[in-house]
């Protein structure tokens, strides 16, 4: 675990401080253009998964890299585009928008192998190789709980 976390209090500032680091230094706030699940913007969305993987890490005491774990999961989503406009490029975008993410993130910061996995597989098994890293595997999990909550909330 980093050692500057030592409560939930230090994690939610490192979320804090990334989430200003990528809006003024990356596109990362043009994702409050686009939606992703119901009226949740993709924006919103990652914060979500980013707060969710930091809880699930949290609670079961998992050894991980919460910086790693944090702007991972910040930009798991960072397709950039609308995919519920139609247009031909956007078919099935759950395939293959972790590809053009990881384009994207790779293309605004240096990622570590471990943020490259959690963009790359964090649709597994969509996307038919799976996590390697218990970072990767936490924001996978996390991705899918709160697209779950979200999606239902909106009926």
């Amino acid at each position: 675990m980093n050692k500057q976390i030592k409560n939930r209090h230090d994690i939610r500032k490192l979320l804090d401080d990334t989430i200003l680091q990528l809006e003024r230094n990356t596109r990362f706030l043009e994702t409050k253009q686009y939606l992703q699940h119901g009226k949740m913007s993709v924006y919103e969305h990652c914060i979500r998964v980013a707060e969710k993987s930091c809880d699930i890490a949290w609670k079961m005491r998992l050894d991980v890299d919460y910086t790693i774990l944090i702007r991972g999961a910040l930009l798991h989503d960072y397709f950039l585009y609308d995919w519920h406009k139609k247009d031909s490029s956007h078919r099935l975008h759950g395939f293959f928008y972790p590809g053009k993410a990881y384009e994207n993130a790779k293309r605004d910061v240096a990622l570590t192998e471990i943020e490259e996995d959690i963009i790359k597989h964090h649709m597994f098994p969509l996307t038919v190789i799976p996590p390697k890293s218990k970072e990767a595997w936490i924001v996978c999990i996390a991705d899918k709980i709160c697209a779950s909550e979200e999606t239902l909330k909106r009926k």
